[in-house]
């Protein structure tokens, strides 16, 4: 398919296609304009703000209920998936820190695309899924840190439009996203292995895997990422949240030109705290806080120590930093047949618990097999948290922090 020309919106236009006026509450925060196409790719409808926006009032009144919106959902579902199931190996991490246990080379690693052929996909059944475990809402992995894109960019030859499948499976998920009213979110990786800009693609992704912002190219890269950001949010929106991750001395990557850009294109669109500025929530990783979090206490990774700094007591509301912890099922990020430690049901409803207890959000991952599926273990846990939820639901969603 061939991307069209950017069509003319009226201020009225954009405001519709981002949902200006429509109910938050426990409801999605927007609403999809009627007899549109918000998710085709490559419609004239999606692409308009492409286009300059007016920011002001009507931005910040789409942010906040956004945000509203999202601190009442509590519970999401991420999604890690990639070529890299085919290996049954974790996503990104086995090029950039090589272990005997993952028994896969760096070009064995970069080439699985040419056999990633998931013929048994079916984005609709994740979306019912995701809504019997009493998930309000998803989050796709559409670029980890290998580089590699689950959707049809313009900018790169490393995509899933190039595998066997061909098929663009982010358009195909934000498709039935929106059919079943399920808002939809992009995970997107600052560092890419890939791409040349990012570092010297002639070494090892494990020599110089942190990136290299001296080298001369690194404002190439930069650039690489605002086209590819715009290209999610206007081809493939509305997005709830842009889910960074970017690793080490996040500085590099300027984040406030990023923010600013999203707020600008997708003024309704959340952003963590992974791309060096505070961005709206914090990001704890396999973990709970065992205090509340609150505003000045940055916690963004797998190291729990990063909340020792937290307050005791109830922080007042003011004080209060939205956040959501996400964590596995098993132990792996991505598929992987031979991670059998699965948390219990039990365990993750008395997670989901904890969090909301706090004031948290809990986003719980799948990693999708090489032909599209989710796994019995996963779907019998989420499952099972969908049925404590249909009893005891009123106890987490819209609810804040208590002792």
């Amino acid at each position: 398919m061939k991307r069209t020309n950017p069509g003319h919106f009226s201020r009225r236009g954009i405001l519709q296609l981002l949902g200006a006026g429509s109910a938050a509450a426990v409801s999605p925060p927007w609403g999809f304009p009627a007899g549109g196409d918000p998710v085709n790719p490559k419609s004239g409808t999606a692409s308009s703000c492409w286009e300059a926006l007016e920011i002001g009032d009507v931005a910040a009144h789409e942010w906040r209920k956004t945000l509203a919106w999202w601190q009442e959902a509590k519970f999401g579902m991420f999604i890690h998936w990639g070529p890299c199931s085919l290996a049954s190996v974790e996503i990104s991490w086995p090029i950039m820190r090589p272990e005997p246990q993952w028994g896969i080379t760096q070009d064995e690693y970069v080439n699985l695309y040419r056999r990633f052929n998931p013929v048994k996909y079916d984005p609709s059944s994740w979306v019912e899924l995701a809504k019997a475990a009493g998930q309000r809402y998803m989050v796709f992995t559409t670029k980890h840190h290998d580089g590699f894109c689950m959707f049809d960019s313009s900018f790169t030859d490393y995509k899933i439009t190039n595998s066997p499948y061909k098929k663009d499976v982010v358009a195909m998920l934000a498709e039935a996203c929106h059919k079943g009213n399920m808002p939809l979110g992009f995970y997107y990786s600052p560092p890419d292995m890939h791409h040349p800009g990012f570092r010297d693609t002639s070494k090892l992704a494990s020599e110089n895997w942190h990136g290299q912002p001296a080298r001369p190219e690194w404002p190439l890269y930069l650039h690489y990422m605002e086209l590819q950001l715009r290209e999610l949010l206007c081809h493939y929106g509305p997005a709830v949240v842009v889910w960074f991750d970017g690793l080490d001395h996040q500085e590099k990557y300027d984040g406030y030109h990023f923010v600013r850009m999203i707020r600008e294109t997708s003024p309704g669109t959340l952003v963590n705290n992974r791309i060096g500025v505070p961005g709206d929530f914090e990001t704890p990783e396999q973990w709970v806080p065992k205090r509340i979090p609150v505003k000045g206490v940055r916690i963004e990774g797998t190291n729990p120590n990063e909340a020792n700094t937290l307050p005791s007591g109830l922080p007042s509301a003011e004080d209060l930093k939205s956040w959501e912890t996400c964590m596995t099922i098993n132990d792996t990020w991505a598929y992987n047949s031979h991670d059998r430690k699965f948390k219990s049901t039990q365990d993750l409803i008395r997670t989901l618990v904890d969090v909301a207890s706090k004031g948290g959000n809990f986003i719980l991952n799948v990693g999708p097999d090489p032909e599209g599926l989710i796994q019995p273990e996963f779907q019998d846990r989420l499952r099972g948290i969908g049925e404590w939820l249909k009893v005891n639901g009123d106890s987490i969603y819209g609810t804040g922090y208590g002792p």
